[in-house]
């Protein structure tokens, strides 16, 4: 039996707004059923498990500054990976 899509969505409108003192959830957990949101979303596979979690942490970013993120610790597939030089150029084209 096939399930229903859900998509998780990140809100930048959110994020900026949080930066000036709001205190809104950032990510958008949406489905059939309607949506919902938080700042963190537990992912799980077909057994139930932890599979990944989506996470907003404006008082404690990554070191790189990042304030959302992805964190599992399972394997990764990555589709058409671009090496670092290549990006570059891919986004000063736009």
């Amino acid at each position: 039996m096939r399930k229903a899509k859900t998509i998780i969505h990140v809100n930048q409108h959110n994020i900026k707004a949080n930066a000036k003192g709001e205190n809104r959830p950032v990510l958008t957990c949406k489905s059939y059923k309607g949506n919902k949101y938080s700042n963190d979303i537990i992912i799980f596979d077909q057994d139930g498990r932890e599979a990944a979690r989506i996470i907003y942490s404006p008082e404690t970013p990554l070191s790189c500054g990042a304030k959302v993120w992805i964190e599992t610790f399972n394997d990764v597939q990555i589709k058409d990976p671009i090496d670092v030089k290549e990006a570059t150029k891919t986004i000063c084209k736009i």
